[in-house]
């Protein structure tokens, strides 16, 4: 008999299931829990910090910038609040461009507005907010108050903007701020780097994540030299987003330092005198106090307004100074070199007396020419001075004196004695960009030009050296600190623009060093030079200019050819502007106890007498004499102001 149905046996089968499934069953419940436990205590500390990026965002805050200030406390740049209208990516319903569209119609959005918020846009995340349309009117804040309701993710908030009071003046000092382009993205993140693997000490100021949420970086002048200073240091908030990108709540803030405040040495008086005095001409002008290095004025004229630069600037305005052919972002003190002119011989003077190749009472009957080789140089007189010694050389500014001078003394040793009055040498000044300048030798041209034929030096190339022509070429920086030299009894004060550095933090201030050396030069012979220097404003070329200064001051004209006229004779009103003679100018007052020194010129201004000279008369005249008869605005006065109740070769 066949059995169908096996009760026993299919029991035995059923429980062997039910084992083997819980063995299953527990074997995956046992996996599950090992990987739970594996992630949760090896690596729970990994896992957590994924999370918590994915649920919590850093935001920036950007410091406000430091404060510019002058010597007497007059604001020079300053950060004034303006309405901006932000949009927040993340949080915006459709797309971004119909969004911006519908925007446009309440307030106005240019298309160089569009162009710059699509440029943060690739720098930045979706949940930050970013600016698309800058210092918005009230009138405008209204209008989209009204309709608010109708653009989620846009609002209007209060952002910090450069600005720059006093415009023009001083623009080239100064200088400016600007967005941050790819350029300076790349600087910033060397300048990170070096920070973190170079040998110095570590600066939190210097790392690439300290501009984070800023927008502008300082271009050029103290905005760009003094950068790391007037930035300060980024502020930071943890803000909890949505898995969308959406920001909930604030976790915590870690708030941000402003920027320290700069206290220049500039007088910005002084300054907008010498400014007017170019009254339009081309040129630069500096100013230095001789016992410290201060420089008291900084011009490049024409100068620009640097507000122009702050949040971007506009097509028509920057082909209106990029194609000017007066050039007014060249800064002609810090980078334009020039031939000194006549300006050069109270330096070759004082060269011949340290040399001994002259002493003070040495003369000659002067003709008005010197021949070298068959070549006449010619002196501007015709038929020369007449008798001529040092003090008469440098008065009656005789070219004849000085092309027998350097043909004794040679280019070597020419360049020997002027560089350690820094001439064709770095000054050190605290701005960047400082061009150099040229002061020859034989071994400077033998590096300068290839082919031999051209890197041989001619006897004659030293004849025009002594009259400040030639290779030469200086800046008027450069001048200006040998003139203070002179003035501070041959101690050389390494020129500067910061005087002061406040912290914003603990409000302590540093006072800027300027280092100093002695020139071995003999007291006695300087002050044969200073006194003919004395007599060129009294019975001199500058006479005319000087007659009735309330104060005694010593000086030197200066005329330097920009072309050469071949033997010919110069005719101002013959010659096209451009190629007309630069007038120079040197000077230092008083003549005792010198408070500052100048050097300027006046591009194609011709005679020196007539366009160069009146110039340093209304400088001398400002700061010895006027600037203590006009008020000044200075910081703590516009804060009173502002108070509740107030009112308001020759």
């Amino acid at each position: 008999m066949i059995e169908l149905n096996n009760a026993v046996q299919h029991l035995r089968q059923f429980r062997m299931r039910i084992v083997i499934a819980g063995i299953f069953v527990f074997s995956c419940f046992a996996l599950l829990a090992g990987r739970l436990a594996f992630l949760q205590f090896w690596h729970y500390r990994r896992y957590a910090a994924q999370a918590d990026e994915n649920r919590i965002s850093i935001v920036p805050v950007a410091p406000s910038r430091g404060m510019i200030i002058d010597r007497n406390g007059v604001v020079l740049a300053e950060n004034r609040p303006a309405y901006t209208l932000e949009i927040t990516a993340s949080k915006i319903d459709g797309a971004l461009d119909d969004m911006i569209g519908r925007l446009s119609s309440v307030v106005a959005i240019g298309a160089a507005d569009k162009r710059r918020f699509k440029k943060l846009l690739e720098y930045s995340k979706s949940f930050h907010s970013l600016p698309i349309r800058l210092h918005l009117t009230e009138a405008e804040v209204a209008r989209f108050v009204v309709q608010r309701f109708r653009f989620p993710g846009v609002e209007v908030r209060t952002r910090w903007s450069r600005r720059y009071p006093l415009q023009a003046t001083a623009a080239h000092a100064i200088g400016y701020v600007g967005r941050i382009s790819a350029q300076d993205q790349a600087r910033i993140a060397a300048a990170s780097a070096r920070n973190e693997h170079g040998p110095g000490p570590y600066d939190p100021r210097l790392n690439a994540n300290n501009y984070k949420g800023s927008h502008t970086i300082g271009k050029t002048g103290i905005e760009q030299s003094y950068q790391t200073e007037l930035h300060g240091q980024t502020g930071f908030e943890a803000v909890e987003v949505t898995a969308g990108g959406r920001p909930v709540r604030t976790l915590w803030r870690s708030p941000a330092t402003p920027g320290n405040r700069l206290g220049l040495t500039l007088d910005s008086g002084l300054q907008q005198a010498a400014e007017r005095a170019f009254a339009g001409r081309r040129g630069a002008l500096v100013a230095i106090e001789p016992a410290t290095g201060e420089i008291l004025a900084f011009v490049s004229a024409p100068g620009f307004d640097p507000n122009l630069f702050v949040d971007g600037i506009d097509q028509i305005h920057w082909d209106e100074l990029n194609t000017s052919p007066d050039r007014p972002l060249l800064n002609r003190a810090l980078r334009g070199t020039y031939p000194p002119g006549s300006t050069y011989k109270p330096f070759m003077a004082l060269a011949a007396l340290t040399l001994g190749k002259r002493t003070p009472q040495w003369g000659f009957y002067d003709s008005g020419r010197y021949t070298l080789a068959g070549h006449v140089f010619r002196d501007d007189k015709p038929g020369g001075h007449g008798w001529v010694n040092m003090a008469r050389s440098i008065v009656v500014s005789c070219g004849t004196y000085y092309y027998i001078l350097a043909h004794e003394m040679g280019v070597n040793a020419i360049a020997e004695f002027m560089k350690p009055w820094g001439f064709g040498q770095l000054t050190g000044v605290d701005l960047e960009g400082e061009a150099r300048g040229v002061l020859p030798s034989t071994e400077w041209k033998k590096r300068a030009y290839r082919r031999p034929a051209q890197q041989k030096w001619y006897e004659g190339e030293t004849i025009s050296l002594g009259v400040g022509q030639g290779y030469n070429a200086f800046t008027m920086l450069q001048l200006a600190h040998a003139v203070a030299t002179l003035a501070n009894h041959g101690v050389a004060m390494t020129p500067h623009l910061v005087r002061d550095i406040r912290d914003a933090h603990t409000d302590i201030k540093r006072a800027a060093s300027s280092a100093n050396r002695r020139i071995n030069v003999k007291q006695q012979d300087m002050e044969v030079i200073k006194r003919a220097m004395a007599d060129v404003m009294t019975r001199g070329t500058a006479a005319a200019s000087f007659r009735g200064a309330p104060y005694q001051a010593a000086g030197k004209t200066g005329t330097a050819q920009v072309y050469s006229l071949r033997g010919g004779k110069y005719h101002a009103y013959q010659v096209a502007r451009e190629r007309r003679d630069h007038a120079l100018f040197i000077a230092f007052a008083p003549l005792d106890q010198p408070v500052i020194a100048l050097a300027l010129i006046v591009e194609n201004g011709g005679w020196a007498w007539q366009s160069a000279a009146p110039i340093a008369r209304q400088t001398l005249d400002y700061y010895l004499v006027d600037r203590f008869k006009t008020p000044l605005q200075t910081v703590e006065s516009i804060a009173r102001e502002s108070a509740p109740g107030s009112a308001r070769g020759e």
